[in-house]
């Protein structure tokens, strides 16, 4: 087999592996909540820690590449992220768990920063298109199985095989990238932006840091009001710092088209909605409805399928309708589906979600093609490497803070409505004087793994009411994001921004 063929299918192999891990872990959230004894606020870091290290270091480890070699910075990758996936699947403690995903995280930001560069230096002409339809095709894949397969193994083998699977798989990759890959650099490579990299990923991690645990501290505490001040303060500075740079690791001056700005807005907006929902919709599912890990896979199937068909045929409609009425349209879409979830009572089944679900999937399956199309469509074919980072780093960028901001807000509503119905009862008293018991409360646990025997039936109960209350509450919070990212998308993006060589899609635009 030729040596393009190799590179494409460990191209496939490791982005399949690296974005199975971003889907994969919902699934097992509630089993490794009970096996590890975690809290509201550790299952939230299970999914932000690898998004937030994947998100920092994509663009990073994307200037390492041009400068110490692709295929050397995708094999130490690959070797990153197996160690820390065996890592994952060993911890007997919450906090070793999350360690070791930001560690998996890092792993994933090596091996999808050099994916396209790979690919790009072994194919060429119409092969390209090709390379890259099959290589998009299998992120698609990830999104669709990655529920349903990460059921299976928590269901039949245990949460840990969910991290071990990627060990054999990768040492098997390494050995024959070791072989099989091409080494190139990037001559025209400048140093890496440090300061870049500590700004920002410093400073994103404070403000999810302070999203998480404002509810258990206070939001106005000193120590949450200082957190956040600093994760700002680090974000102005990674702007300015950014703006100094000869070749900084985001260039700003990508966003003075408009376009750009439409397409890392449309980005975020349906990972901070969607896709951070997922969270909540397995804990609902788990919880509250009691289903297993592979009924739960089962039921996020309508969505994920229904986007995997539909991705395509959008594709092929860029060609007659503008870019941004499809992007906006699936944005829109999310953003009905959302609201379509809401209403769900505690005795409903999981069919209420299920229009919502078939919904989204159009929607995701609409916007994603067109989004990356028009990310790397409104810049010189040379700097489509950043442009497609950007776009990507903006999704994960999405996922840990929409889960933190929309747990913020989840967390805080299913407190509240707990209080509200156990005022003047003794399981009343027992929460109020126990702060870990909210938190169970808002995993969906209702309390009843320490609660003294007396009260744990009314606390299930009204654990149950006061999960269902916040769950419809940030179901409509997360609508909203989605039809304000529609409305943007639709004003920001414009004909005259794409580039000549983007002119099949250039031509639909308006």
């Amino acid at each position: 087999m030729e040596r393009k063929w190799w590179t494409l299918i460990l191209v496939c192999v490791a982005t399949f592996m690296l974005l199975l891990d971003v889907t994969i872990v919902n699934v097992a959230l509630p089993s490794i909540e009970k096996a590890l004894g975690a809290n509201f606020n550790d299952l939230q870091w299970v999914i932000d820690a690898y998004a937030l290290m994947l998100a920092a270091l994509l663009l990073t480890a994307g200037s390492l590449a041009d400068l110490f070699g692709r295929k050397r910075v995708f094999i130490l990758g690959l070797a990153v992220f197996a160690v820390a996936s065996l890592l994952c699947g060993l911890a007997n403690r919450p906090a070793v768990l999350n360690l070791a995903r930001g560690v998996q995280g890092i792993g994933g930001a090596m091996m999808f920063a050099t994916s396209l560069a790979l690919l790009a230096q072994e194919f060429h002409g119409r092969e390209r298109g090709t390379a890259f339809g099959i290589w998009g095709a299998t992120i698609a894949a990830a999104a669709a199985v990655g529920p349903l397969v990460g059921g299976g193994l928590t269901q039949g083998l245990g949460w840990e095989y969910i991290f071990f699977i990627n060990v054999p798989i990768g040492a098997a990759a390494i050995v024959v990238s070791m072989a099989k890959l091409r080494e190139t650099t990037d001559p025209e490579a400048a140093r890496v932006d440090w300061a870049g990299l500590v700004t920002f990923s410093s400073g994103l991690f404070l403000i999810v840091l302070a999203l998480i645990r404002g509810n258990d501290a206070g939001w106005g505490s000193t120590q949450i009001v200082l957190e956040l001040g600093a994760g700002l303060l680090l974000l102005v500075l990674f702007v300015v710092a950014e703006m100094r740079q000869e070749r900084p690791m985001l260039d700003l001056s990508l966003f003075r088209k408009p376009t750009f700005g439409g397409a890392s807005i449309a980005a975020f907006t349906v990972s901070a909605s969607m896709f951070a929902m997922f969270l909540y919709v397995t804990l609902y599912y788990q919880n509250i409805l009691h289903l297993t890990p592979v009924q739960t896979g089962l039921r996020f199937l309508p969505l994920t399928v229904v986007s995997f068909f539909a991705a395509p045929a959008a594709g092929r409609l860029s060609h007659r309708i503008a870019p941004r009425i499809l992007m906006s349209a699936g944005l829109a879409l999310v953003a009905i589906a959302l609201f379509l979830m809401h209403g769900v009572k505690v005795d409903s089944s999981w069919t209420t979600l299920l229009a919502g679900f078939v919904l989204a999937g159009i929607g995701v399956g609409t916007l994603n093609p067109i989004m990356a199309q028009t990310a790397i469509g409104v810049v010189p074919p040379a700097r489509s490497g950043m442009a497609s980072g950007i776009n990507n780093t903006f999704r994960q960028v999405g996922v840990a803070t929409g889960i933190a901001g929309l747990g913020a807000i989840f967390q805080h509503q299913v407190q509240s409505k707990a209080t509200e119905l156990l005022a003047g009862t003794p399981a009343g008293s027992f929460v109020a004087s126990h702060g870990n018991i909210s938190q169970q409360l808002s995993s969906g646990a209702g309390g009843s793994t320490s609660a003294p025997p007396g009260v744990r039936g009314q606390l299930a109960a009204v654990g149950s009411q006061a999960f269902v209350s916040g769950f419809n509450d940030i179901l409509l919070v997360a609508a909203i994001i989605a039809a304000v990212g529609a409305v943007l998308t639709f004003v920001l993006v414009r004909r005259r921004d794409f580039v000549e060589s983007a002119a099949p899609v250039a031509e639909a635009a308006v």
